[in-house]
């Protein structure tokens, strides 16, 4: 029964979506927040996807990143179907495999950038110290080690979206999921944060799938993704992309 659930997610993709619906039942009616999604994600890719607000954008992410279920259709990621998996399954493939950017930064706020990078790789290896490999990859995005003790309070925007992505990283993901990762920054600090991100995509064969509204932030990724009313309406290269979206 597995083989057979699995089968239309060997194609290859990464991530994989056919006919994916999503509805969440409210008192005063049923709100459909994707309407028949089918999309394919090769691994490697980075892909922004953008819309209007309440479009879909944020539940297509979360999808993605296993924190919510399709109410219909069929959801893969790396050659395995959700449908039918438990909560413990799911938790180990978000844990292992899935790596989280978020706007808002989502640090501890009591535990130093060391610690909060340090945290998701103490709950995969059960308490095993993790020093080196935190400060190792906390050190690849060029946040100085004097900074590694400091509390999110004590940072600023730019340095606590480096903790951030390195918190992400320190699994070695294969999948980044970023939704608005520059949303909170300055111009100068989001230019240099899609560096980073950038280079893990080109140099390192991350895949990134970032939600954004900013177009000159879209311009990173090689293909874009328009969501209209929980629709793709376009699916394509950068520049083919970006003029739909104006």
């Amino acid at each position: 029964m597995e083989e057979e659930i699995n089968e239309i997610c060997s194609n290859g993709s990464i991530i994989r979506f056919r006919e994916v619906t999503k509805v969440y039942p409210l008192a005063g009616g049923d709100v459909r927040a994707l309407d028949g999604i089918s999309l394919d994600i090769a691994p490697g890719e980075f892909i922004a996807i953008m819309g209007p607000s309440g479009s879909g954008k944020s539940t297509l992410l979360n999808l993605m990143g296993c924190l919510d279920t399709p109410t219909g259709g069929d959801l893969c990621i790396k050659g395995r179907n959700t449908r039918g998996m438990t909560d413990e399954e799911l938790t180990v493939l978000r844990r292992d495999h899935i790596g989280f950017i978020f706007q808002q930064f989502n640090l501890l706020p009591l535990l130093n950038a060391l610690e909060n990078v340090q945290y998701p790789l103490t709950l995969k290896t059960g308490g095993r110290d993790c020093t080196g490999r935190c400060r190792e990859v906390l050190a690849a995005m060029d946040l100085d080690e004097s900074l590694f003790s400091h509390k999110p309070g004590e940072l600023s925007g730019g340095q606590q979206q480096r903790v951030a992505i390195a918190r992400a990283l320190v699994n070695d993901p294969e999948i980044l999921l970023a939704d608005e990762p520059t949303g909170n920054l300055d111009s100068k600090t989001g230019t240099a944060i899609m560096a980073l991100l950038d280079d893990l995509n080109r140099n390192q064969g991350k895949t990134i799938i970032m939600v954004t509204h900013d177009p000159a932030i879209a311009r990173y990724a090689r293909r874009i993704i328009r969501i209209v009313d929980g629709k793709i309406s376009s699916s394509g290269g950068e520049a083919a992309a970006l003029a739909n979206v104006f």
